[in-house]
């Protein structure tokens, strides 16, 4: 069963980097606010490039000067399982620590999407 991260990334801003294993990368976004745990509560979720597998089990320092600076720490990790999946709408069945339960991403522009539980 493919794997979901979330790390709170303590950058220039504070956010939550969601992450879905597909096709062999973590496809990315970015939440300003702490993703929610009940339904009825949309987050913005800004699309950000694909990182390695490997970034799933990051945390850490990023030092200065580099992009992204600053402390990541998990937030929460677990299990997906896609439920449907259409140009511009994901949903999926998360297992993990702290969200549990059916969550969905809509694209609304072009790389900003809704993240909420469905």
């Amino acid at each position: 069963m493919p794997i979901f991260v979330i790390q709170k990334h303590y950058a220039r801003r504070t956010h939550y980097d969601l992450r879905l294993e597909m096709n062999g990368v973590l496809k990315s976004w970015a939440i300003p606010k702490e993703p929610p745990t009940k339904p009825g509560i949309k987050r913005l979720a800004i699309e950000m490039e694909d990182h390695e597998l490997s970034y799933a089990d990051f945390e850490g320092v990023i030092p200065e000067g580099m992009y992204g600076a600053g402390k990541v720490e998990m937030w929460d990790r677990g299990e997906y399982e896609m439920d449907e999946k259409e140009d511009g709408e994901l949903a999926f069945f998360l297992r993990g620590k702290k969200l549990n339960g059916r969550y969905c991403l809509v694209r609304f522009e072009k790389d900003k999407w809704f993240f909420f539980r469905c």
